[in-house]
């Protein structure tokens, strides 16, 4: 008997894994897949996929598109955007403390951004209580491709959202540079920016993430240039990137 729930158990492993390589599969297309395409990239034969892709369909996670394509449903996306909303109501009473004390340490403002489209916009902001400071209001909107909040974000966004960010960038903008940034960006795990987005106002951003590694949001600190000298920035680097983990960590467990 116990050798019998033991195989049961296993498969229901096997299949639950297997849908959910599919899902993944969908997700990282970003748009739709013929039946081929996705048993190629899960490795099981087209068959047993049709098998799972029809249980799918079934529950509303994913849904048949013109000329034999397949893409995620309407339920699956609904729970996504579920979970995004979840996470960002999460996220500014987590970040808040964290904010708090890098803003206390580094003496500059903390800025919190999310993405929305091909902007990023201010969320929250703890405001240095430096005589001169840089001052923001929540709710302000930056192009994705201008300075440290919203490159933190665009670096680790998708391919599909970085094309689309460079199809609508201004002409003389070097997407070649901007592409190579991006790849700086993910190596280092943050970004410096000085005079890009705010005439004579330094940034250092670093990018947050959930508990799944998906990119939820950027934490930087902004300040005026001229105190911006060696001491700071690397302070500034170390206390950026340590406060954005620690954001993620939370993210992860509450429990912390």
């Amino acid at each position: 008997m116990s050798t019998n729930y033991e195989v049961r158990t296993m498969n229901g492993t096997q299949t639950l894994n297997r849908a959910l390589d599919i899902l993944f599969a969908l997700a990282e297309a970003d748009g739709s897949l013929s039946v081929s395409d996705i048993a190629q990239k899960v490795s099981i034969p087209e068959s047993s996929t049709y098998r799972f892709l029809q249980t799918l369909e079934q529950n509303g996670i994913v849904e048949r598109r013109s000329k034999g394509q397949i893409g995620l449903g309407m339920r699956i996306l609904d729970l996504a955007r579920s979970l995004s909303q979840q996470v960002h109501r999460e996220l500014v009473p987590l970040s808040l403390p964290i904010m708090e004390e890098l803003t206390a340490d580094t003496n500059e403002t903390s800025l919190l951004f999310i993405r929305s489209g091909t902007n990023a916009i201010c969320i929250q902001n703890i405001k240095s209580k430096a005589l001169i400071q840089y001052s923001t209001e929540n709710g302000r909107i930056l192009p994705l491709h201008l300075g440290a909040s919203s490159k933190a974000i665009l670096a680790y966004e998708s391919e599909k959202v970085i094309q689309t960010v460079l199809g609508k960038l201004p002409v003389e903008v070097d997407h070649k540079l901007l592409l190579e940034e991006m790849k700086t960006i993910r190596e280092q795990g943050y970004t410096l920016s000085q005079g890009e987005a705010d005439p004579d106002v330094f940034a250092v951003g670093a990018p947050i993430f959930d508990s799944r590694g998906t990119l939820v949001a950027s934490l930087s600190i902004a300040g005026p240039k001229y105190r911006f000298n060696e001491a700071l920035k690397k302070k500034a680097i170390k206390a950026v990137m340590a406060s954005a983990e620690l954001v993620s960590r939370k993210l992860g467990s509450t429990e912390e």
